[in-house]
């Protein structure tokens, strides 16, 4: 399995979650996601402002394979996008972990402390 950072808090929709010092929540997809699509060729991000619920599809990554929905690993409010992965799709191939996708200003930040550990992701990923 591809590695997944220990400061991190992971969904079992392959996305990886990152508390932020304001508060806002920073996610993108996993390492095993990305490996698992392929080369990635185009990124649909959320619209800055979009109300989004924990669980639901925000965005959508492509792969030459495949395409694949993004999830909201929180609800909140979509505060802001990372134009450079929509334009370089394959930045998310070199490092998942650096290549963001979008940040969620939490409407119930205790849901980060639901979402999974890295050991607990590694362990169940598939």
């Amino acid at each position: 399995m591809s590695n997944a950072p220990t400061d991190l808090r992971y969904s079992p929709e392959h996305q990886w979650a990152r508390r932020d010092d304001s508060g806002t929540i920073t996610v993108g997809i996993t390492d095993h996601a990305q490996e698992t699509l392929g080369d990635l060729v185009f990124v649909q991000l959320p619209e800055v402002g979009a109300e989004v619920s924990a669980g639901k599809e925000v965005a959508t990554v492509e792969s030459v394979k495949t395409a694949s929905d993004v999830f909201a690993p929180m609800s909140g409010k979509i505060v802001a996008i990372n134009e450079a992965a929509a334009d370089a799709p394959e930045s998310i191939n070199e490092d998942a972990y650096v290549a963001w996708l979008f940040k969620i200003q939490p409407s119930n930040p205790a849901e980060y402390d639901a979402l999974l550990t890295a050991d607990v992701y590694l362990n169940t990923a598939t």
